[in-house]
């Protein structure tokens, strides 16, 4: 069952969203908001698996929204669901760690597609911006994933022979929250060991 949460500022879209998500069988509404700031403290204290946020909120610009959300909450995947075709935005919320970027004239075909494809952990972008935008400008080469800036972090700290408790002392974050991000950094970068994990990021330049 995909945990499903959505911030919209739009009554309209909201209503759709309900209506088009609310009836499928494999996907459990765990609720809304119209503000960022609401969808964080609702993350606090309910699990949620995947958040739709549109790109126009009264409180909080979406890239620093999308930013909180992985960094805090690296197991929970963000869909933007937008207008907007700006492809320096798109850019930036795709490295800041969204799962995926779709316009919202998509249809319900499309959107449970794209539900689908950011929970099994792909990255989902609509078609009609796939042609205008190449894997190398938004950082997404299928053996090259996007880290957040909290990944990037603990991954530098890393190389420099940090232990989780170092590491943790240094961001103010708990010693699990840091192991937390390591063994995402391993699965995400599909590597076995710090050793590999390390030799990739110096290979790749994940480091300068």
């Amino acid at each position: 069952m995909i945990r499903l949460y959505f911030v919209n500022n739009h009554p309209l879209i909201q209503e759709g969203l309900r209506s088009l998500l609310g009836t499928e069988h494999d996907i459990l509404l765990a609720g809304h908001a119209r503000s960022g700031c609401a969808c964080l403290r609702f993350l606090l204290h309910n699990p949620v698996d995947i958040v739709i946020i549109d790109t126009c909120l009264p409180d909080i610009d979406s890239i620093e929204l999308c930013a909180n959300i992985r960094m805090e909450y690296p197991t929970v995947a963000v869909l933007v669901l937008s207008a907007l075709r700006d492809e320096k935005y798109i850019a930036d919320l795709l490295q800041c760690g969204a799962g995926g970027y779709i316009l919202n004239t998509a249809d319900k075909d499309e959107l449970l597609y794209a539900v689908h494809t950011v929970y099994a952990g792909d990255i989902y972008l609509s078609p009609a911006l796939k042609q205008a935008m190449s894997s190398e400008r938004v950082g997404i080469q299928k053996n090259f994933p996007s880290l957040t800036r909290r990944e990037k972090e603990v991954l530098c700290l890393i190389s420099e022979g940090n232990t989780n408790v170092e590491i943790a002392e240094k961001l103010f974050i708990s010693a699990d929250t840091v192991n937390s991000h390591r063994k995402k950094l391993l699965a995400k970068l599909e590597v076995k060991n710090t050793a590999m994990l390390i030799k990739y990021a110096v290979d790749n330049k994940l480091l300068v």
